[in-house]
């Protein structure tokens, strides 16, 4: 039987042309008052995942 896509997963991360996995930070949702403009626009920008064992399991999640 084939495997699902992870739903949650999948609209959380992007793998990129190179076979890389995009994800975006976390603390930008809410209490944003205290943080500073400059911290709050570098969460905007999207990271990649650097531990290649957490990208495997990524992969293997969001495969179709």
């Amino acid at each position: 039987m084939k495997m699902k896509t992870h739903k949650g997963a999948a609209k959380r991360f992007k793998v990129t042309g190179s076979g890389k996995v995009r994800r975006y930070k976390a603390y930008k949702s809410h209490i944003l008052t205290k943080k500073s403009s400059k911290r709050k626009r570098n969460l905007r920008r999207p990271d990649l995942v650097t531990t290649t064992g957490d990208a495997k399991r990524i992969k293997r999640l969001i495969q179709a």
